[in-house]
This record gives C-alpha cells, structure tokens and sequence, in this order.
C-alpha cells in the first residue's frame, strides 16, 4: 500500500501550547507540519489556559499550508476530557495526536470523540510491539515516534548510533508502511548539535520515515534538506523512468542504466520520490505566499 497523502513531513515543530509568542512565530517558520503540544511542554497549572489559548489562536490564525497537529493530554489524565472537547471538531485542527498508545482501543475511545483524523505517538514497549494494529485503525493517518520515553521504559541508554531503540523503530516503521500512514521518528535532544542532528535525520531517512519531530527552529533546516529528494535522486528517478519506458517499447523487460538494472519496482519507487519532491516544492510556495 503507498503511504497515505503527498503533504511532506520532513520537518515536525514542537510548540508548547502555552507560549503566545512562539505560537505567533510559528506561523513563519518552514516547518511542513506543527505540533501544538498541551502534554509534555505544558506544566500542570498551565494546560487550562494553554488549551483556551491554541483553541483561539488556530480558529484566528493563518498557519499556511502548515499541518496543524494538536497532541492532547494522555488517556486517563484529568485534561484530557476537556482537550478532547475543544479539538473535537475544531475547524483549525488537521489532526489529534494522542500520547501513548498502547493499541488500537486506545484510538477508539478518542475517535468516539474526535472528528479529525488521529495520530498515535509509539513511546511504550507495548505501543511498540501493537504497532500492526494500531496502523490498521481505520482513523489513524500518522504516527510519532517518542523516543525519549520509550528509552526510559526499555531502561535502555541513549546511544550515537540508537542502536537499543532499533527493534521498537524497525518494527513501526514496517507497521506504518503496510498500512500506508506517514510515520514520523523521534526528537533529537541536542539541539545545537548540528552534526549531530544531521546524522540522525540520516539515519532516520534512510530507514524509511518520512521525517523528524523537533524541539527548536535551529533543527528545521537540517531535517527540511536531508528528508528532501536531492537534485541528483530526482535526475537519477526521471531517467530510470526514461530509460524503462524505452526499454518496455522494445519489448524488453528491463533496462539497463548507468550500468544497473532498471525493474518495474525501481520504475515505482522513482515515482514515489518525484512525487514526494513536487509536493515539497508546492509546499515552498504555498508557504512563500503566506
């Protein structure tokens, strides 16, 4: 199954729900989605007025061609019912997050409620190992990975190469694209480390997600260049397509180019990755316009 919508996810902004201002800076930055946060970022005496500020903000505010993502306080919590209530079908909101799904039960008792399309964020061994079926909820159209969390559950450490999270990432990476949902890898805590940040933007990229969750401005150029097609991948794809057809009017079945083999699935894959590159560009100007 292809994986669901052409709107790039390259780069997905944290913004504590609380904070006026960086709600208001928001709407300039290149970020292709925004996640209003009311969990994590906002403390306990806040999330009252932090929901009633994003609430007037996001039916005021022009984010673009932004995807504006609401994370909801965790199921169980005493805001979570009221979250739940003011985003239910709330007219600036493309989506619900919902913090630490364990599975698909999870997502139900939200969908009763939400009228949005939901998201799920993976940060449990148990959301983990259930990561097949909560991608096959019929409501669910991404997935987050919460790495930090789902470190301190494993009581694993924090690793360069993240090799102790690579059984949880593999495993809902291969659950996101079975089902065709966008699925989106976890923060990078060093947010001066630019080289850092760039290593695991990489890595991330090169096993399958579509980009990366963020906690500051500084990380969006990183995460926006190396989750887009490069020049070189796009000419490469045009080419192998080129090549392939030519091949096909001969009655061959595969072409050869630049020495390889050129099969149908490398003929797909080459679609993908264009199509993946003009929304990226219809997204750069869609938000030049703004």
């Amino acid at each position: 199954m292809e994986t669901s919508g052409a709107r790039p996810y390259r780069s997905v902004l944290y913004i504590p729900a609380s904070r006026e201002r960086a709600l208001e800076k928001a709407r300039a930055l290149p970020a292709d989605a925004i996640i209003f946060d009311l969990e994590d970022a906002v403390p306990p005496e806040e999330k009252p007025r932090a929901r009633d500020l994003l609430a007037r903000l996001l039916a005021e505010a022009d984010y673009g061609a932004r995807a504006r993502i609401v994370r909801v306080n965790g199921l169980g919590t005493v805001w979570v019912e009221g979250d739940l209530r003011a985003f239910a079908a709330h007219p600036g909101v493309d989506a619900v997050l919902v913090p630490k799904v364990n599975g698909p039960a999870d997502l139900d008792l939200v969908a009763a409620v939400v009228k949005a399309p939901l998201w799920a964020m993976l940060e449990t061994a148990k959301g983990c190992l259930n990561a097949g079926a909560i991608a096959a909820h019929d409501r669910l159209e991404g997935m987050v990975m919460g790495t930090n969390d789902l470190v301190k559950e494993l009581g694993a450490r924090f690793r360069n190469d993240r090799l102790p999270l690579m059984a949880g990432l593999g495993v809902c990476v291969l659950a996101a694209r079975a089902e065709g949902r966008v699925i989106v890898d976890g923060v990078f805590n060093a947010f001066r480390d630019a080289a850092g940040l760039r290593a695991e933007c990489e890595q991330g990229r090169d096993m399958g997600f579509d980009g990366k969750t963020l906690i500051h401005p500084a990380q969006l150029a990183v995460a926006n260049e190396v989750f887009a097609p490069s020049e070189e991948e796009v000419d490469l794809a045009r080419r192998q397509i080129a090549a392939y057809a030519e091949a096909r009017s001969r009655g061959e079945g595969v072409a050869v180019l630049d020495g390889k083999i050129v099969e149908n699935l490398h003929v797909a894959a080459a679609a993908v990755l264009i199509g993946k590159a003009e929304a990226i560009a219809a997204r750069s100007i869609a938000a030049a316009a703004v």
